[in-house]
């Protein structure tokens, strides 16, 4: 290859930007690697590479984040960037590009695209040099931990008389805990959960935190409905990952200028503030959170909490990773089925012994078939991975909007004869609006 560019590769991944930088060194490319993202702007902000290969989900500072950051850069209008990823989601190569990247692969992407990218990049440039996580903290308690369901619904709202049983609001939960009250996600279930604390409190001032999962629509739309938020003496505290195209202050706010709505986000007589997450592990006053991210389009994440009864995740949005692209021969990566196997084992370290697991199982094997790379779960492999993650009760959540509740009930037998047969100590349930889930703390009955 003449004119040899040199190359930045930003990768959380240790392993996968080793073998792509030893591939590219021995094509003759000076190579600068960098394993996230603010690092990577650094670097490529003081050696100006030809070509930046950044992965899309890194921890602190994603693929989007990169783009947009370098774009703003007038010293690096002429680098080529390339985004990468082990998902398929075309949504997330049209964000990609809107953020500013020339390319999008998928991984294990074939070299020779690669190849080809760099013999069509100008210019030459030399080598380089090659950085951490924080908490937020709460009054501890001690009453008993209690999880309930406000909305279990995916995609749209689904009232009506076949989904009374299960639901139709979609995704929101309540976790009381430790002193703390952590809601998950802001779907239109959140609207009820108002009316509960506001029956329940009354005039006591609250101090609510709200961890969003990602800002689809489903999973934002009941925050204007909330009613805590138009009382003075609450405080809402909003976390989460920055969007795709927009940070989530821009997002959230949005949904509430007109002529969307006739109250605005920053007109609300509560304080609410709005926070990006950095990091992937914080603390909600002595709860501790971990996030990992999901494999649906766009900025999507799962939480684990840790509370004084036990652990919760909550994987709302989420597809197991397929093996179904064609192997690349000459990089020395993870073939296709090895990549697929080795993302998916990620997540089943990542909920390893969790004692309450609700996740997308959105589809049976049948439906499934004819929605694969939409971004949500199959039956038998949300099983399947609760088995592998020794999880102990299992709730089918994001429930199709046309299944009715005769659907959600055979999907749970499906799901529970699967267990049967494997022979596991693995309970399940589908996810129920109103459904109250007690933990009693360890040392009480």
């Amino acid at each position: 290859m003449s004119g040899a560019k040199t190359v930045l590769v930003i990768d959380d991944d240790a392993d996968y930007r080793k073998v792509v930088a030893l591939f590219l060194r021995q094509k003759g490319c000076p190579v600068l690697e960098a394993n996230e993202g603010d690092e990577g702007i650094k670097l490529a902000k003081t050696h100006r590479p030809q070509v930046i290969l950044c992965d899309l989900l890194m921890p602190r500072c994603n693929g989007f984040q990169v783009c947009r950051a370098l774009r703003h850069d007038e010293a690096l209008r002429q680098t080529r960037i390339i985004v990468t990823s082990g998902r398929h989601f075309e949504v997330d190569r049209q964000a990609a590009l809107a953020a500013g990247a020339d390319d999008y692969l998928t991984k294990p992407f074939d070299p020779n695209l690669l190849l080809n990218i760099l013999s069509e990049t100008d210019g030459a440039a030399p080598p380089a040099d090659v950085t951490e996580v924080t908490e937020v903290d709460g009054p501890p308690g001690s009453e008993a931990v209690s999880l309930r369901f406000w909305g279990v619904r995916g995609s749209i709202p689904t009232p009506g008389p076949a989904t009374v049983r299960y639901g139709g609001n979609t995704s929101c939960l309540e976790l009381r805990a430790d002193g703390r009250i952590i809601i998950l996600d802001a779907g239109t279930g959140l609207r009820l959960l108002g009316q509960q604390l506001v029956a329940e409190f009354g005039d006591q001032p609250l101090d609510l935190t709200l961890l969003l999962t990602h800002t689809h629509w489903d999973h934002i739309q009941g925050l204007p409905f909330f009613m805590p938020v138009y009382h003075p003496r609450n405080q809402l505290r909003i976390l989460g990952f920055e969007g795709a195209r927009h940070g989530l202050d821009n997002i959230l706010t949005s949904q509430m200028e007109s002529p969307f709505f006739p109250i605005g986000l920053r007109e609300v007589p509560a304080n609410v503030t709005i926070e990006e997450l950095k990091d992937f592990t914080f603390n909600v006053g002595p709860v501790k959170v971990q996030a990992a991210f999901a494999n649906h389009p766009g900025i999507c994440v799962g939480f684990r909490l840790f509370t004084s009864a036990g652990s919760i995740a909550f994987f709302p949005d989420n597809e197991m990773h397929q093996s179904n692209r064609p192997a690349s021969p000459e990089l020395a990566a993870p073939e296709p089925a090895h990549f697929a196997r080795s993302e998916n084992q990620k997540l089943i370290d990542f909920l390893s012994g969790t004692d309450i697991l609700i996740i997308d199982s959105q589809y049976d094997r049948e439906e499934y078939a004819h929605h694969v790379g939409w971004g949500h779960g199959c039956l038998d492999e949300v099983v399947e991975l609760a088995i592998e993650a020794r999880i102990k009760h299992l709730y089918l959540f994001h429930h199709d909007p046309n299944h009715d509740d005769a659907k959600i009930d055979q999907m749970v037998a499906e799901a529970r004869g699967l267990v049967a047969m494997r022979k596991a100590a693995l309970e399940v349930d589908a996810a129920k609006e109103g459904l109250r889930v007690e933990l009693p703390v360890a040392g009480r009955p």
